[in-house]
């Protein structure tokens, strides 16, 4: 039997439970190319999908990949992360931009140029 879409025949009633009944993470740092590592490795009792992240990110690991290895949807991975980013269990970073932006004269320009035609 194949599944659906990762998160989609999860009761409600689980998700609930992984969150603790919250809807949102308490803040905005994680989007979906955020880059998260393990700071520690996972604790005895330990909720099991906090130790699955913990596993899963000893190498930096975007947080759409996480939520892909969970079988959950970004949002509960979301309030899950930040579960353990405030317990210091994982730092959190967004990748550097290997590119330049052009300059805002040249861009200015353009927009000049487009509004011409």
């Amino acid at each position: 039997m194949s599944r659906g879409r990762p998160g989609r025949d999860d009761s409600p009633d689980r998700l609930y439970t992984l969150t603790g009944g919250r809807s949102r993470a308490g803040s905005d740092a994680f989007d979906l190319v955020t880059l998260v590592v393990s700071e520690s490795d996972p604790a005895p009792g330990m909720q099991s999908e906090h130790a699955a992240i913990l596993r899963m990110c000893r190498l930096p690991t975007a947080v759409v990949e996480v939520a892909a290895g969970l079988g959950l949807p970004v949002s509960i991975t979301r309030i899950l992360l930040a579960d353990l980013h405030d317990t210091g269990r994982i730092s959190a970073r967004h990748p550097r931009a290997s590119y330049r932006l052009p300059d805002h004269d040249i861009l200015e320009q353009v927009l000049v140029g487009l509004r011409n035609l």
